[in-house]
């Protein structure tokens, strides 16, 4: 049985557009079969870029790098909104890096670079000023972890690693990961269950 979090799930394809709003800016994006979140914005992505976006509006450039970007809403949206921010989008999942590049396309979007990577692999030797992810949670615990050791790697110093998880699904192990990587885990938002934890790199 194929997996979102595979490379590139043997299932077949059955492309759906909808639209996404953060605030007056909208996005247009296509999904399928065998990515996260078909056919409309998770809630834990929604939240992650709204409670980012509203306490980084536009200014000066950023580095942003989104694991684990599925289709690219993340990552997009913070390229739309922050158009001279620099981003790269990353997921292990192929039918995802195809739909997020679409998408990109589609939203006529130039500040965002999209690779395959087997977590934060394909960019370990780069520096970045952020790392948002809402991680791939049914890969199971040593995947997040990984990436959050991985983003402790890639950030520069004062760079902030940005995560969404919820309660049931390994929050406090999640969080006691990010304060032994970093040495300090702040809770920033949290709704429904879900809860959008942030480490600084000192």
């Amino acid at each position: 049985m194929s997996h979102y979090y595979d490379n590139d799930p043997n299932v077949k394809s059955e492309r759906e557009n909808f639209d996404y709003l953060y605030r007056d800016i909208k996005l247009s994006l296509q999904t399928d079969h065998g990515v996260f979140s078909k056919g409309k914005i998770d809630f834990g992505s929604d939240l992650l870029i709204s409670t980012f976006l509203n306490a980084y509006p536009p200014g000066p450039k950023k580095k942003i790098l989104d694991v684990g970007c599925g289709y690219g809403p993340i990552g997009l949206m913070c390229a739309k909104v922050q158009p001279y921010s620099e981003i790269t989008l990353l997921d292990v999942n192929e039918r995802a890096i195809g739909l997020a590049k679409d998408n990109q396309k589609l939203n006529q979007i130039d500040n965002a670079d999209i690779k395959v990577s087997n977590c934060l692999d394909a960019v370990i030797d780069l520096e970045f000023d952020f790392v948002l992810t809402n991680p791939p949670i049914r890969a199971g615990k040593e995947i997040v972890h990984r990436i959050i050791e991985q983003s402790g790697q890639v950030l520069c110093k004062n760079g902030e690693l940005w995560l969404v998880i919820q309660k049931k699904q390994g929050m406090p192990s999640a969080k006691k990961k990010m304060e032994d990587i970093f040495g300090n885990a702040e809770t920033i938002e949290k709704s429904k269950g879900y809860y959008i934890l942030k480490s600084v790199k000192a």
